[in-house]
């Protein structure tokens, strides 16, 4: 495995980032960070014209974004257009400094891997010692909160929000719920409303359609019930959730 305490340049990029973020954004500083990760933009006067597409959603009405609110999206989605994302010892603190700023909550030692997605940051609630791997998108809207130790795998869809078949401008929204120690593996699901219990386990391409028990094991389309989770009598912390080789980034 790479020693994390190599790197010293990219350690010094990472500290003069989260010296600009944490003194809040605005469009000089945004592009600052925009450069310093090598995506500029071609001026700066751009910046406060610039929408998120979730700016012209009916929730952004509601709830409208602030400037620095606005910037840490672009800042987190920047950096997929960067050659920095390859670096996971740049990519993987990158993110958690963005996601404790933006993020309702974020405990310590989130993991997020390039391609993970969502349309309001500002209503996910993240616990400790969380992993989302590439690929996912969160449509958190409606809200979301992930317990501790969870780990999100390749893929997976959270939806919290639907919309009447008879009229598309009607929606319900429903906050998704994941208990500590439960997993999502690759390719599944997850509808609005729904609680997973903790130390669940969601198959890989399930689709959820209804409340997960603890400790329990759902598969299917719709997912249900395959039988509880393998645990040999271990819980919470004594199933070892520790994401990458030897907990790395897992260190706070």
């Amino acid at each position: 495995m790479p020693d994390q305490t190599e790197g010293k340049e990219i350690a010094k990029l990472l500290e003069k980032i989260k010296g600009i973020i944490n003194s809040g954004l605005d469009a000089e500083k945004t592009a600052s960070i925009l450069y310093l990760i090598g995506c500029p933009v071609p001026e700066e006067m751009l910046l406060p014209e610039m929408k998120l597409y979730s700016e012209y959603l009916p929730m952004a009405a509601e709830y409208p974004f602030t400037q620095d609110q606005r910037f840490l999206h672009m800042l987190w989605e920047a950096v997929e257009r960067s050659p920095l994302c390859l670096a996971s010892n740049f990519s993987f603190p990158y993110r958690r400094m963005i996601a404790k700023k933006l993020f309702r909550k974020c405990g310590k030692n989130f993991c997020c891997e390039n391609g993970v997605r969502f349309n309001f940051g500002q209503f996910i609630e993240v616990g400790d010692n969380v992993f989302m791997n590439g690929g996912t998108f969160i449509d958190s809207k409606g809200g979301v909160t992930i317990g501790n130790s969870v780990g999100i795998a390749e893929y997976v869809r959270i939806l919290t929000h639907t919309h009447s078949e008879s009229n598309h401008a009607e929606r319900t929204y429903g906050r998704v719920i994941i208990g500590d120690y439960a997993k999502i593996y690759a390719g599944a699901m997850i509808f609005y409303g729904i609680r997973i219990g903790e130390q669940a386990i969601v198959a890989a391409g399930a689709v959820v359609t209804k409340d997960v028990p603890a400790n329990q094991v759902v598969a299917g389309i719709p997912a249900e019930i395959l039988r509880d989770r393998h645990t040999d009598g271990k819980q919470r912390e004594e199933l070892n959730h520790r994401w990458l080789y030897q907990g790395a980034f897992q260190d706070e």
